[in-house]
């Protein structure tokens, strides 16, 4: 049980560690590529793998951090440090989409003709080298894996339209399909891009867990007898995935001590079962007064 935990556990390094020697091969393959077939788009796109390879290797590194174990400057452990992969990730996604359709909107008006023969060869190996590595990421939980995929997916329907686009180029004469594609591409990142970064703005900010419904987590300790009302709860997350719970429970009646460490084990028992994983629970009596400022 311990060692399938533990590998569970460091599943996500493998992942984005596969994902990195793919990306990082690819590129080099691209920019050969690129040179032989004399294609400024392939060229381009290596460039731009050549972000995503640094940017995969920082999260790669981040999330080898995060599993460190707690210590006295950092007591919640480095969990975080994969959510500060996550927005390293998220912005260069961001500037990379705005330079592409930077580049992209000028050739609606101004098309140019690319090496189709070229495109075609290297969209076919884009799509299994990266396709592979998104594949390894797309099950992952945390948001650094999340984000990494992200940047798999993007390059994904970025070959997907390349292959698509030079298909129909090969037997039509119709440049302005691979400006167009970009776009669209484009445009999906970005839209992709502002969520997570909007999930991990809400972490860093201690809002609470999206998935946590604070109402059921009430619901289910005014099930228990033993407890009167509630106050003070604060929950929050420390990277998306592990949570975070404080609350003041006022009793319905005197309990001994081992009363109160049995209630409180089957409280925490409960609240695991909500997705709350790390539990504080402060205990009160009816006629006793919360000095806590703003807890009532």
């Amino acid at each position: 049980m311990h060692s399938h935990e533990h590998n569970h556990r460091h599943e996500d390094v493998k992942n984005i560690k596969t994902a990195f020697f793919l990306n990082l091969s690819f590129t080099f393959i691209e920019l050969a590529g690129g040179l032989l077939t004399n294609s400024m788009a392939i060229l381009s796109d290596a460039v731009h793998d050549l972000g995503d390879s640094f940017s995969l290797g920082l999260s790669w590194y981040f999330q080898k951090v995060a599993k460190k174990p707690r210590t006295k400057e950092y007591t919640y452990g480095f969990k975080r440090f994969s959510l500060l992969g996550a927005i390293v990730n998220s912005i260069v996604l961001l500037v990379g989409s705005v330079v592409i359709l930077a580049h992209a909107l000028p050739r609606l008006f101004n098309p140019q003709q690319p090496n189709v023969e070229g495109m075609l060869l290297l969209a076919v190996l884009g799509l299994i080298m990266n396709g592979l590595a998104f594949f390894r990421l797309s099950k992952g939980s945390s948001l650094n894996e999340r984000v990494v995929a992200l940047h798999l997916l993007e390059d994904v329907l970025g070959w997907l339209a390349v292959l698509i686009g030079a298909g129909i180029m090969y037997f039509v004469e119709a440049p302005v399909i691979d400006p167009i594609l970009s776009i669209a591409i484009s445009l999906f990142i970005l839209f992709n891009v502002f969520r997570n970064m909007r999930e991990s703005l809400r972490i860093i900010l201690q809002g609470s867990p999206a998935k946590l419904d604070i109402e059921e987590v009430k619901k289910v300790l005014f099930e228990m007898e033993e407890v009167d009302s509630v106050h003070d709860l604060h929950t929050w997350s420390v990277d998306g995935e592990y949570n975070v719970l404080t609350i003041h429970v006022v009793l319905s009646k005197e309990l001994t001590m081992e009363d109160q460490q049995k209630l409180k084990n089957r409280i925490r028992t409960s609240l695991l079962l909500l997705d709350v994983h790390h539990s504080t629970i402060e205990f009160e009596l009816p006629d006793e007064e919360c000095v806590m400022e703003g807890c009532c």
